[in-house]
């Protein structure tokens, strides 16, 4: 199971790298009105000259989980009970793994599982749907003179309605959902989730919803600047948080059972001896035949040969005196 593991995960990252760095799967080109107000903001220039650029983004969706899951961890297994700790078998009966080693890997692993297969979902979604971002027609720049735009209710589906750059107007149809919004409210969720069921806090209640609220916010703070620079609508925002956001709950709750510690199965109950009843060793007394049992096993036994059991005499119901009726009268 651990090398099957392994390979869906190699799986899971080629998928992602198809979808983001070739063109196996082609982007739907969808239609445009002319002059479409919601497609006519101003062009915001290259992702990269955002305030918040995919770069620190991804730094930031990989950094902080990671160190939180490497402190959390730390803490409490250097603070868990001798006797709770798990040992693992990994591969037979000869490979172990250290507790804290495998707890690291499992989150970990499940963490840039998820947050591959959220980078899937979106690209999915981009190359699916065709939608365009806001600054579209700045991108596209249409000759609306030769594609015979008289009014804004003139619907065009020419494929070579764009005359700018190619890869700019690429870029601009894949708008929904918003990749960023996803992968940065996924990576606050799983986190989030991460320091609420594993944080042990005592002695203030404010340390975890500080944190939480803090992730959270940085979560949303992507979204709204993507709205703000004309680089996405709300609504592509808002199926980018539901997508990661889904995602994050999904692999927290049913794979990996919110956090928790593998417990083994319990025991079979093992018989109890009786001296460890009464916590001390009891002393073996010599069995005593009791007389009416010994008389009761003789009376059953053989009286004859031929096996026939003995018979007493039956007891008369009435007496009968010894001196006849005759001598009395």
């Amino acid at each position: 199971m651990f090398y099957f593991q392994l390979v869906i995960m190699a799986g899971t990252v080629l998928l992602a790298y198809y979808f983001e760095y070739t063109d196996t799967f082609p982007v739907h080109i969808q239609g445009f009105f002319c002059y479409d107000k919601s497609f006519s903001k101003p062009y915001p220039g290259p992702d990269n000259a955002s305030k918040i650029p995919p770069v620190l983004i991804y730094s930031l969706v990989t950094a902080i989980p990671t160190l939180t899951i490497l402190v959390g961890e730390l803490c409490a297994f250097f603070t868990r009970a001798e006797g709770t700790q798990e040992k693992t078998i990994v591969t037979a009966d000869c490979c172990y793994f250290n507790p804290l080693l495998r707890r690291i890997i499992r989150f970990l692993g499940v963490y840039t599982f998820g947050l591959f297969t959220t980078t899937i979902f979106a690209n999915a979604g981009q190359v699916v749907t065709g939608n365009q971002t806001p600054h579209f027609l700045s991108a596209c720049r249409p000759n609306y003179t030769a594609l015979g735009c008289q009014s804004s209710m003139h619907y065009i589906t020419e494929r070579r309605a764009c005359t700018g750059n190619p890869l700019v107007v690429l870029s601009a149809r894949k708008s929904f959902p918003s990749k960023d919004a996803a992968l940065s409210v996924y990576s606050a969720v799983y986190t989030v989730m991460y320091v609420t069921l594993v944080f042990r806090t005592k002695g203030t209640r404010l340390t975890k919803p500080t944190i939480s609220l803090t992730l959270l916010c940085l979560a949303m703070l992507v979204g709204v600047v993507r709205v703000a620079e004309y680089r996405n609508h709300w609504a592509d925002v808002l199926a980018g948080f539901f997508t990661g956001g889904a995602i994050a709950v999904f692999l927290v709750t049913c794979v990996i059972n919110n956090f928790q510690q593998l417990q083994p199965g319990p025991a079979p109950p093992q018989p109890q001896r009786p001296e460890s009843m009464l916590g001390m060793p009891m002393v073996t007394l010599p069995c005593v035949e009791s007389p009416l049992e010994k008389l009761r096993g003789d009376l059953r036994s053989p009286r004859s040969h031929d096996h026939q059991p003995y018979r007493f005499p039956a007891t008369p119901d009435v007496l009968i005196p010894s001196r006849s009726i005759s001598s009395e009268v």
